[in-house]
């Protein structure tokens, strides 16, 4: 539901174009500062390696506590008042967070459940995340307050009393949410000062759910007015095309973003939902359409055991777990952490050279090895092929030795991974096997020796 919150303060002044990338992160913790790959400027600061935003931290408010199943992922999603005190941590905790994470360059961005409360059938009592009390059958949520005559039951019109169609939407429960009536002041009051209390925190934006996978009765073109809309079909199409699926190839995507059929690329957040998928990283964070955001999650094997989800990133109490760094930077503990990765990373900071520069030099074999560059600052090769690509190809880099950023990066004036030599005409040779750990290859002007 799109909605006019009067009140709400401007949060930081931010100007969101193509460079970098936004951080995901559906958990957060105390520790979350140690999951940020922190290098030094020369001024003697800290400051996270490209990622210019982090954003998208799950709902902070105080929700109802679930435990059949136990602790389940959605009960942040069921909140029963705006006190900031989650399994992931307390107000203290997540204004430390936030302030740290604001002090090394890093803005925090809030997802928002400003829509309903929690489900009709969450009972009555103190099982909440801040022990406060609240009765879901009465409508009453005293930390607010809010009482039954703030929600939408009295004009929702199907028999269930949940969504049934479009024209539901606005009054009718969803998935047996208690709806709130956003069309009262009093209502929206209450939301924005929420928002505004978040903001002088230093929160630098919120995240609002719109799901459109097409077919959808609520389409993400009602949403782009108010600001960036999550482009769902951008990951789902593209794990098609890497997985080979209903005779999807690489060389298909020659035109990918509004071609095929993608909401316009100012307009568009993007991200890919695998964290196995590093072709389709490694593509999304070269290919110019739309603003990345690459997702940090934690180890999870669909194991579900006694109605207990068991996700690694959590204690046997609901708490999240701290973030252990290894001594090769990566996380420790069940978090996945896919931010820190080599590939991710340096393709983070791939992104951020080439911003700005015309996607050209597309080149495919008809299959599913692809080429392309960013102007002449960047170029990337991929084989997703079942046999070796070997292609002379143009990458409109000035000539000279590159550091591959797929294999290793520059350090210390030499390549820690592959070495790419471009000539002076600016082509080079590729060699890729379907047998490396990574077939495909990035190379920027900032990796030139």
């Amino acid at each position: 539901m799109a909605v006019c919150l009067r009140g709400i303060r401007p949060a930081k002044d931010r100007k969101l174009d193509q460079k970098g990338a936004k951080l995901h992160r559906i958990i957060w913790s105390a520790s979350v500062h140690l999951r940020c790959p922190l290098h030094s400027k020369p001024t003697g600061h800290f400051y996270c390696q490209n990622y210019e935003y982090t954003g998208f931290i799950s709902p902070p408010s105080e929700s109802i506590v679930v435990t059949n199943p136990w602790h389940p992922w959605w009960q942040r999603y069921q909140p029963i008042g705006y006190n900031l005190c989650s399994r992931s941590g307390n107000e203290n905790e997540l204004r430390d967070m936030i302030t740290w994470c604001n002090n090394v360059g890093v803005n925090i961005n809030d997802k928002q459940i400003i829509n309903h409360m929690c489900g009709a059938g969450g009972g009555a009592g103190t099982h909440s995340s801040c022990g406060s009390y609240f009765d879901a059958n009465k409508k009453d949520f005293p930390t607010v307050p809010y009482s039954n005559l703030d929600f939408n039951d009295g004009k929702c019109n199907t028999g269930s009393g949940n969504t049934e169609n479009y024209q539901d939407i606005k009054n009718c429960h969803l998935v047996g949410l208690l709806d709130l009536a956003l069309e009262k002041d009093y209502v929206r009051g209450k939301v924005a000062s929420f928002m505004n209390k978040l903001i002088d925190m230093g929160v630098a934006g919120f995240r609002v759910d719109v799901i459109d996978l097409g077919g959808e009765p609520i389409t993400s073109g009602e949403y782009t007015g108010i600001g960036r809309v999550t482009e769902f079909k951008y990951g789902a199409k593209l794990g098609n095309v890497i997985r080979k699926w209903n005779g999807e190839k690489l060389s298909f995507v020659k035109n990918w973003g509004e071609g095929w059929g993608f909401m316009s690329s100012d307009k568009a957040l993007v991200f890919v939902d695998n964290h196995d998928n590093q072709r389709g990283h490694a593509f999304m964070l070269a290919h110019p359409y739309g603003f990345t955001r690459v997702m940090s999650s934690y180890q999870w094997d669909r194991n579900i055991v006694n109605g207990q989800v068991d996700d690694q990133a959590h204690n046997g109490d609901g708490s999240t777990k701290p973030v252990p760094i290894n001594p090769d930077s990566t996380c420790g503990d069940g978090w996945v952490c896919e931010h820190r990765w080599r590939q991710i990373k340096n393709m983070v900071a791939f992104r951020n050279v080439v911003n700005g520069q015309a996607f050209s030099n597309w080149w495919d074999n008809g299959s599913n090895q692809i080429s392309f560059s960013c102007g002449n600052k960047g170029f990337l090769v991929i084989n997703n092929d079942d046999w070796e690509l070997n292609a002379t190809l143009n990458t409109s880099l000035p000539g000279g030795t590159y550091c591959d950023v797929i294999s290793g990066q520059k350090e210390n004036g030499r390549c820690t991974g592959k070495q790419v030599v471009v000539g002076g005409d600016g082509r080079v040779t590729f060699k890729i096997s379907t047998q490396e750990e990574d077939p495909f290859m990035a190379i920027h002007t900032d990796s030139k020796l």
